[in-house]
């Protein structure tokens, strides 16, 4: 295997016998021989459209397909056998209806589009040769997997926008003709550097997107107080992303007696005016994903994962029977809940009855975090905020947002908090809020000088405050306003928020802990010339940088 997609990449260089987050070789070598497919299936896809055919099985499934392969998403090395056996069947579908309708066969020259077996044997020999080592030039290698991993993340918000009826056309049709542009040795350095600020374009798109999907369905996230102490009745932990899946549990556990707690990603569900009408919703337990080996040994009552991040659990965890899957994620042994169906909803019934049989949560912390900062929040403190800036009260906004990990060189995020003079103020979103949420930080005359927007999808909030403020300030620039960009970053959604936050010409931006292995030399020095991307040193160094 060869795997170098996320920040805890061994050596920070490329992960060849098992993956840092527990992926095995196998399953590694599945998840690229998928992607090689599903580059094969838009080599199709592209050519139909431009004939007028739209396929939503295509689109759906080529969505799916990228989910499924980020980070500490799916482990489970037989769903992947099945989805490539699935991707075979469609590949030849699309491919005989594009010579049906008159598609010259001869011009689609990429092997992924013809290659073929059943032979779960075959297909691991295969899966070894079609990874990111593949291509040779390292430049061109790296171009080529910046703008995949921007992709996965745009299919990661795609699929949760999709759950709740909301898809844009365009978005789709722009993931399927990127992953054909990065089998084309023709692209120069130039293109595929064009290539990568467009995904970063549509992550614009697709977070917006996502916005409108959650927004319209559950309102706008308020201010809210979570509480993270518990009760004492049977509870179901409900960790990931997807709204979607929450709302189905919140309504099916109504008048069961089991109550529901968010863990790490899903904590932002607490914000949303729609799911605070449910009495067992009791608030959120322990922190970030990859305490999750302690957190839920101590919760005592089933977890339901809806997206990543999943560790897998050690030998001796007690917690393993209790875990459930659902959605793009997965893991060998874990019961996973099947997908909804003819517009039915998901069926959690044998997560609540696990949770019935199960003792009540121990307590491992009390007291309340503030939260729920999200753009039409923060506008309608406009004017405190505004007030607060041109009087001095706040001199600098820091984006802090982004990913967690367990590696301990990522202290450096709390020790960052914590040295930040007193008038200044974090945006935040993602995980890697977890590093300072619960730090008594203070407030700025009434303004919490942490400013939570939610997701790591809700970044897109955290843009488009900033676009109000460069309005409100009538700057010329954006980089002209009081804030800076100290962002963590983790895996693949965290790659398209930085994309993202580039093509809406944000510069600047210190990324770490490290500088993705993704980077070649060549690559990384066009980012530090073109858009002043950096690394982090030392608190002291940087809060110099920063505030001198």
């Amino acid at each position: 295997m060869f795997c170098y997609q996320c920040q805890e990449t061994a050596k920070n260089s490329g992960c060849t016998i098992k993956g840092v987050c527990g992926k095995s070789a196998d399953v590694a070598n599945l998840q690229d021989l998928l992607v090689y497919l599903c580059k094969g299936i838009s080599h199709f896809s592209v050519r139909l459209r431009e004939m007028g055919v739209e396929s939503a099985e295509v689109n759906k499934f080529v969505t799916d397909s990228l989910f499924m392969t980020i980070t500490n998403a799916n482990f489970d090395r037989e769903r992947f056998v099945t989805r490539v056996n699935q991707a075979i069947d469609l590949r030849d579908s699309v491919r005989d209806l594009f010579i049906s309708k008159g598609g010259k066969i001869d011009e689609i020259t990429f092997e992924g589009a013809y290659w073929s077996s059943r032979d779960v044997s075959v297909m691991e020999q295969k899966a070894t040769e079609v990874g990111v080592l593949s291509t040779e030039n390292e430049d061109v290698r790296s171009l080529r997997e910046l703008t995949i991993y921007g992709l996965k993340g745009v299919a990661a918000y795609a699929e949760h926008a999709f759950n709740l009826g909301h898809e844009q056309a365009d978005i789709y049709s722009f993931m399927q003709k990127a992953l054909v542009d990065t089998t084309d040795d023709s692209l120069s350095a130039d293109q595929l550097t064009a290539l990568v600020l467009e995904t970063g374009a549509h992550g614009v798109k697709v977070m917006a997107l996502l916005d409108k999907a959650n927004t319209s369905a559950y309102g706008n996230p308020e201010i809210t107080k979570v509480n993270l102490g518990v009760r004492n009745n049977p509870a179901i932990l409900i960790s990931g992303h997807d709204l979607k899946d929450m709302e189905e549990l919140l309504k099916q556990t109504e008048g069961t007696g089991v109550d529901v707690y968010t863990h790490s990603e899903m904590l932002p569900a607490n914000y949303y005016p729609a799911f605070k009408k449910y009495s067992q919703f009791v608030g959120n337990y322990g922190s970030s994903w990859w305490r999750q080996t302690q957190d839920f040994e101590t919760f005592n009552g089933p977890v339901l994962f809806t997206t990543n991040c999943i560790v897998p659990p050690k030998s001796t965890a007690t917690y393993s029977d209790r875990i459930y899957t659902t959605g793009a994620s997965g893991f060998p042994g874990f019961i996973h809940i099947k997908d909804r169906k003819d517009g039915k909803t998901k069926d959690f019934s044998a997560i609540i009855e696990h949770a019935r049989r199960c003792a009540s949560p121990t307590e491992i912390e009390t007291g309340e975090i503030i939260g729920g900062f999200a753009h039409a929040q923060v506008f309608a403190l406009a004017d405190k905020i505004v007030d607060a800036v041109k009087s001095g009260a706040i001199r600098k906004f820091f984006v802090m947002a982004g990913c967690d990990g367990r590696m301990k060189d990522r202290n450096y995020y709390t020790e960052f908090a914590e040295a930040l003079p007193k008038d200044t103020v974090i945006l935040t979103a993602g995980c890697a809020k977890y590093r300072y949420n619960k730090l008594p930080l203070g407030d700025i005359g009434g303004i919490p000088r942490v400013l939570d927007a939610g997701q790591c999808n809700d970044s897109y909030s955290l843009a488009v405050i900033a676009l109000k403020l460069k309005e409100i300030f009538n700057a010329n620039d954006i980089n002209e306003l009081p804030i800076a960009y100290n962002i963590a970053w983790y895996e693949q959604k965290a790659v398209i928020v930085l994309l993202a936050l580039l093509s809406l010409g944000v510069k600047n931006i210190h990324l770490g802990p490290t500088l993705p292995a993704f980077l070649s030399p060549n690559v990384a020095e066009v980012l530090v010339k073109n858009f002043g991307i950096a690394g982090i040193k030392s608190v002291d160094e940087d809060m110099k940088l920063f505030l001198g």
